[in-house]
């Protein structure tokens, strides 16, 4: 069946926001008792939200005021708004699809605000997503795993879930994506992770074999030889 919608994860695959988004907690949750290295971090916390990540914590030992995510999201905002880039190959992608007539949409675990805060530091990305982009949290009240944040993007796209393919890096999403019927590609340029790969992901690690992945072939316009 040809595909007739991508539906992109925000952190870690549009952009490069999971390294201040770690760094952040680990000290937060170093401060309230919670030791534990970058590693184990990103295995238990990898995808979930704030608030989740918080009720875990302290199952685990940290100290967290009632408030902690609210005072965890200030900072997190005040950090990726110093500079947060986007992951290699996106913007080409998004282009890609837009020449193919493949429609897109962003469904991630954060909050809006967060997504405001990253993608609006990329104002021709972020105005290619405008009314595409709905978090787990805000716009369906139910995060991933649960199916219903994918399956909300492709009912505001008009495409049935078949007829989608899913990006995320993360094991939480890949469920999501699987939950809703939905193909799901694997994104891993630093190598593919068990998680994803129990998940059911296609791994790949560069967003320029994402085209060939889906369908459509080599680049209409590739680049002129060099002389």
């Amino acid at each position: 069946m040809p595909i007739r919608a991508v539906l992109f994860d925000c952190d870690g695959v549009l952009v490069d926001s999971e390294p201040a988004t770690f760094a952040l907690l680990h000290e937060e949750f170093t401060r309230h008792g919670l030791d534990m290295s970058m590693e184990q971090m990103e295995h238990a916390f990898l995808g979930g939200t704030i608030e989740g990540c918080a009720e875990k914590a302290r199952s685990l030992g940290a100290d967290l005021p009632e408030n902690w995510p609210d005072l965890y999201y200030e900072t997190l905002y005040e950090r990726l708004r110093q500079g947060t880039p986007l992951m290699p190959g996106i913007a080409a992608l998004l282009d890609r699809l837009d020449a193919a007539g493949i429609s897109y949409a962003v469904g991630s675990n954060g909050r809006l605000a967060k997504m405001e805060a990253t993608l609006g530091q990329h104002p021709q990305v972020q105005a290619k997503l405008a009314g595409r982009l709905f978090s787990g949290q805000e716009s369906v009240g139910a995060p991933k795993p649960a199916p219903d944040l994918y399956l909300h993007c492709a009912n505001v796209l008009s495409v049935d879930a078949q007829d989608c393919v899913v990006i995320e890096d993360s094991a939480t999403g890949a469920q999501a994506a699987r939950a809703a019927g939905m193909r799901c590609l694997g994104y891993a340029p630093h190598g593919p992770t068990q998680g994803l790969i129990d998940a059911g992901a296609e791994i790949f690690s560069d967003m320029a074999d994402v085209p060939a992945l889906i369908g459509l072939g080599p680049n209409a316009n590739p680049p002129a030889p060099s002389r």
